[in-house]
């Protein structure tokens, strides 16, 4: 994973991204915006490093944070136009990468991975018992 993320990171730090707020604004890229919680939730991102990440992101003008309408302590999260436009020219970027690296794999290759990496998964969710 660690690998895969260096190398599709090329093309977020050419666009001058890490890989937090590359993996923010692809979060949110086609949505109307979320939470912090759902975004948290849906990125892996801790809450302590969400909240500066999305601070360097709105200062760099590609999210807008807006007060909850349900909960006035909370804020909502979306990109603001000009992260909207970083989305369009860097995911698929990004993407076309990735295709790129798995493009050798068959339908079965990627049937054997998801298997290997679920039994991984279980491995480590019962503490490697």
């Amino acid at each position: 994973m660690q690998g895969f993320e260096r190398l599709s990171g090329e093309h977020v730090r050419e666009c001058g991204l890490t890989h937090a707020q590359f993996d923010i604004i692809a979060t949110l890229g086609n949505t109307e915006g979320m939470s912090y919680k759902e975004l948290g939730d849906k990125t892996l991102i801790t809450k302590g490093t969400m909240t500066g990440v999305i601070e360097r992101l709105e200062q760099k003008g590609l999210v807008e944070r807006v007060r909850s309408l349900d909960d006035k302590r909370s804020w909502f999260i979306r990109l603001s136009p000009q992260g909207e436009q970083v989305f369009r020219e860097v995911f698929p970027k990004v993407i076309s990468r990735g295709g790129e690296v798995f493009a050798g794999y068959s339908d079965d290759d990627f049937a054997a991975l998801e298997k290997t990496l679920s039994g991984l998964k279980q491995v480590i969710s019962a503490g490697g018992a």
